[in-house]
């Protein structure tokens, strides 16, 4: 439960290359493929021009987010998954491609997730928790008021409990444990886990309340300000500033591959660019952290805001 100064990423965040099975990372690739195609498809056909720069803002933050490790019970930490605060902000399509470009320049740039499992990390943080956490929104929103974010904070808790879930078959199914460890270990961790995703969920949404109303209700003017924008990318900044305050314990996957005993099967990324996090030429300190935090915040969102833009259809 002890808060250290040490990079955001010592420990696993994703599922790494060597816990599933190659017949099951591909199964997921397909998978993942096919939700994406349906998104970009669908993105494309309801353009919103207002949610090219939102696009980048939540993305920054969420991959901000995701850096600072919260301790949880029995010496665990969790992270910020933010799938469902990116389905209910930018729309289910446009929060799909919101979460895979994190999860993807994660991969890339910072070697946390494995390439060949890159599509169940994609299932498992963003197709599962992001359709799970909004379906549930969506059911409650229509009471309105405080409900609505009450229905956000039950759907986020909901998310990360069904994505867990799928992590444990799919390690079951890849033969790395079996599935009376896997389930139950993934479920007990991840239900307090949960309660860390619906709180900030719940908070990141009564900020752009007060701040932004129209980007929930898709109303009122075409795009963020100028002024707003800034804002918002000045969060996701001030977020990683708090990346060397991360908690060393292990986040929910960890422990229980170190429980399960199966932690040893993780596999090392091929190359090497800036790895947990840190600038090589820093060292591993906190400032190389918030560096490196910094340098994916700007890149993430220029990344998803290039994306967006490129989503128009040459007849606007």
């Amino acid at each position: 439960m002890n808060v250290m100064l040490l990079p955001a990423a010592a420990q696993l965040m994703h599922i790494p290359d060597g816990f599933l099975s190659l017949a099951i990372s591909l199964i997921c690739w397909g998978i993942t493929a096919v939700f994406l195609a349906l998104a970009i498809r669908n993105a494309q056909e309801a353009f919103d021009e207002r949610l090219i720069p939102l696009a980048g803002i939540m993305a920054a933050f969420i991959f901000a987010g995701q850096m600072i490790n919260f301790p949880v019970a029995g010496g665990t930490s969790g992270h910020l998954i933010g799938a469902t605060l990116a389905f209910i902000v930018l729309g289910p399509s446009l929060g799909l491609l919101a979460m895979a470009a994190v999860i993807i320049l994660q991969a890339l740039l910072f070697q946390d997730g494995g390439l060949v499992v890159m599509g169940a990390n994609l299932i498992g943080m963003g197709i599962v928790p992001g359709y799970a956490g909004y379906a549930i929104y969506q059911f409650w929103q229509k009471r309105g008021g405080r409900m609505q974010l009450a229905a956000a904070g039950v759907g986020a808790w909901v998310a990360i409990m069904m994505a867990a879930l799928v992590v444990a078959l799919l390690l079951s199914f890849s033969g790395t444990t079996s599935l009376a460890i896997a389930v139950p270990a993934m479920l007990g961790v991840h239900a307090l886990i949960g309660i860390g995703e619906a709180l900030i969920t719940v908070a990141a949404l009564a900020f752009i309340r007060q701040t932004r109303p129209q980007l929930l209700s898709r109303e009122g003017e075409a795009q963020a300000s100028n002024g707003w924008i800034a804002g918002g990318i000045a969060v996701a900044i001030l977020v990683a500033l708090f990346s060397p305050l991360a908690s060393a314990s292990p986040d929910g996957l960890e422990s229980v591959a170190q429980q399960a005993g199966f932690l040893g099967a993780a596999q090392d990324a091929p190359f090497q660019l800036l790895p947990d996090y840190t600038i090589p030429v820093l060292g591993d300190g906190g400032a190389s952290t918030i560096a490196a935090g910094i340098i994916g915040v700007l890149v993430v969102a220029g990344l998803m805001y290039t994306l967006t833009r490129n989503l128009r259809k040459p007849s606007e």
